[in-house]
């Protein structure tokens, strides 16, 4: 079984800086693109940060220049550094991740969400 733990969150001032952590954990063939997103609350989850399996990131334009998403193969995680955090970026944040597992039937590859971590800025 395949799980996605992410850790990190927390209560911050506006202007201060937090560290996103998700690991993968399980029987894992590989892990191709991997992302952060948020849900704050009363919208939808939108997308902040994607990296692909080769290292190639975009972000959304509300984080681009303020976040910085990073992955490290060797330990199936990935990272998101938060710098100038603004209240606007409260949300629940969640990882998500492509995996290719082996299965019975063979090879599969499927989306896999962690449990989301909540981070609040405060002004």
């Amino acid at each position: 079984q395949v799980q996605l733990v992410e850790s990190g969150g927390g209560l911050v001032q506006a202007g201060g800086s937090l560290r996103l952590s998700c690991s993968a954990s399980g029987i894992i063939f590989s892990i191709n693109d991997m992302g952060w997103y948020r849900q704050a609350p009363g919208k939808q989850r939108e997308l902040g940060a994607h990296i692909t399996s080769g290292g190639s990131t975009n972000y959304a334009d509300s984080v681009k220049g303020r976040f910085t998403i990073s992955r490290d193969n060797a330990k199936n995680t990935v990272y998101l550094q938060m710098n100038s955090l603004k209240p606007e970026d409260t949300a629940v944040y969640y990882c998500a991740a492509d995996i290719t597992t082996a299965q019975a039937m063979g090879i599969m590859s499927r989306d896999y969400w962690g449990q989301g971590t909540q981070v609040t800025v405060s002004s």
